[in-house]
């Protein structure tokens, strides 16, 4: 059974290299919740002190309040959540496996279909999802919740494995369908770039493309060969463009979450019993690491802060 390091500094904070050191502050790992089948999609609520996150397999949404340590039901049935962000009015926005589509949750609680087709085909199973500053929704369609009855409903592939763009008139656009098995992606801090997930190939990628007048891609080409073992999954950027990764699934050594600098090179990891699916950055200053790993929720105090909005 894990156990929280009982010394300061964390032994399972690693630096790889000097330049992780000024991230590394007193503080170590914990532990928020746990029981999950495959938690997913962690995304920050400060005005209500509270994280927002998928738990797959239980076709259900939680949420752990900071003030009082409880988790509750936030969603269930949640049609198989993956993947969840905030768009820039602060609504939350979601990808959904069993219902194959892009949602909205207004004000309200009432829930907006964006999208669920292109070209009049279904989506296969939007995976991971990030709103740019123009309000415009990039998102990932692997095919993985339709390959069986476990994060989904198997059903037949209409489209190919893409990245989309949805424009804030409701325009949706595929702007990469190259990418083997197209999961994880987030924005460098000036929006000039994409980093996306290649999760299908052999060993997994983390692929970097330059982003043109807002809304293509260009110039696609590997920052990051996972090698063998690296799984990365879902990850976010600090303000200073670092990538913070969900990590493992090859051995027990690469579990929790690695950091790369802009250039890829790999600079830290954060040791965590199982792998680690996807992070956010939350907290008053954004400088709290959520990590969304196979059971459970963890978190990690560190010196930087998430991109606003990521």
């Amino acid at each position: 059974m894990w156990e929280p390091q009982s010394r300061y500094p964390d032994a399972d904070v690693v630096s790889l290299d000097p330049r992780f050191d000024k991230f590394r502050v007193l503080g170590g790992i914990e532990r928020l919740a746990t029981g999950c089948r495959w938690s997913e999609g962690p995304v920050w609520f400060g005005e209500h002190r509270a994280l927002v996150w998928s738990d797959i397999p239980n076709n259900r949404m939680l949420k752990w309040d900071e003030e009082t340590g409880e988790v509750s039901v936030f969603r269930k049935p949640s049609n198989n959540a993956n993947g969840n962000t905030r768009d820039r009015q602060g609504r939350l926005i979601t990808c959904e496996h069993l219902t194959r589509r892009v949602t909205r949750t207004e004000y309200d609680g009432g829930v907006t279909v964006l999208a669920d087709r292109y070209q009049g085909k279904r989506l296969n199973s939007p995976n991971d999802v990030v709103v740019a500053r123009d309000g415009a929704i990039w998102f990932t369609d692997p095919p993985f919740g339709i390959l069986g009855n476990y994060e989904g409903e198997k059903a037949e592939q209409e489209l190919t494995p893409a990245v989309y763009r949805l424009d804030p008139d409701g325009t949706l656009e595929m702007v990469a369908d190259d990418v083997l098995g197209p999961n994880g992606l987030a924005f460098s801090p000036d929006e000039s770039k994409l980093y996306i997930v290649a999760s299908r190939a052999n060993p997994r990628e983390i692929l970097v493309a330059d982003v043109v007048d807002g809304r293509r891609l260009a110039n696609m080409r590997t920052l990051i060969n996972a090698g063998p073992g690296g799984t990365p999954d879902g990850f976010r950027v600090d303000t200073e463009g670092h990538l913070w990764c969900g990590w493992g699934m090859g051995t027990p050594e690469l579990d929790g979450v690695r950091v790369f600098t802009a250039e890829g090179e790999a600079i830290g990891h954060i040791h965590l019993p199982e792998r680690c699916a996807n992070v956010a950055f939350g907290g008053r200053h954004r400088n709290r690491l959520f990590m969304a790993a196979s059971r459970s929720l963890y978190s990690l105090y560190v010196n930087a802060q998430g991109v606003a909005g990521g």
